[in-house]
């Protein structure tokens, strides 16, 4: 892995670049980072999974944010498409976690508003700890019983789930860094909201075509959000951009 920006280097360790980067916890709320992957054309999918446009490259990104997070926010409808189930965080990653302060493995949260979802799952049944359900009233009261047995659930809105006070819940709950993993219908969320600080983007070298959103996907906000390219890597034609929130 090689790193074009801020500074040139031929080998750079993934896990160390994104371990040395400052995330301080906003007030009452933790960091936000959205990691997303697009092809040149913009595609986030192929065949309905962002694993087609993957690299290795792009693999150890994806584990080293992981491993530096404290909660994994993801909506419920990526959770169906990518079979969600619990982190596997490397051992040697656990030891650093425990050495941060953090739990072996960080939790995942699953923003749902109808709350279906399957909960004979691994993401429900082999999790260490329970995952977190950040969902609103219009949900019924029997499924809320139901998915209750399985997770943490934290009612947060009403009809959709008002992202502030999810974000707000997970802070009370001892995350400071938030690690977003889409999809695009949650990003856009975020955006709206003005509660994204860091957009971890890969760039997959391929054209995929297709109708797949962008990596973040809606009504445009009223004055787009100016973001700062902090760092970029390559391997292998994939581009492994870091912007944060200028």
């Amino acid at each position: 892995m090689r790193q074009v920006l801020p500074t040139p280097a031929d080998e750079v360790v993934v896990s160390d670049c994104y371990a040395r980067d400052e995330r301080p916890a906003r007030p009452g709320r933790p960091w936000v980072v959205i990691n997303m992957i697009a092809s040149i054309d913009g595609s986030t999918a192929v065949a309905g999974r962002s694993g087609g446009l993957g690299t290795p490259a792009d693999h150890q990104v994806f584990t080293a944010l992981r491993a530096l997070a404290d909660v994994i926010v993801v909506g419920a409808g990526t959770v169906r498409a990518e079979g969600y189930g619990p982190p596997r965080t490397p051992q040697a990653e656990q030891e650093r976690r425990v050495a941060r302060g953090q739990s072996r493995f960080p939790r995942i949260a699953v923003v749902t508003g109808r709350l279906d979802l399957d909960l004979s799952t691994p993401l429900f049944t082999e999790s260490v700890e329970p995952p977190i359900i950040l969902t609103g009233t219009a949900a019924s009261a029997e499924a809320r019983a139901a998915v209750t047995e399985v997770a943490d659930v934290h009612v947060v809105g009403e009809a959709q789930v008002d992202l502030a006070r999810a974000l707000a819940a997970l802070a009370g709950l001892g995350a400071g860094v938030a690690l977003c993993e889409g999809g695009p219908l949650l990003n856009d969320q975020l955006l709206a909201e003005g509660l994204i600080d860091e957009i971890c983007l890969s760039v997959s070298p391929m054209l995929a075509g297709g109708e797949s959103a962008r990596i973040i996907h809606g009504s445009a906000p009223a004055t787009p959000m100016p973001m700062r390219l902090d760092r970029a890597l390559e391997e292998d034609g994939m581009l492994l951009l870091r912007y944060v929130r200028a």
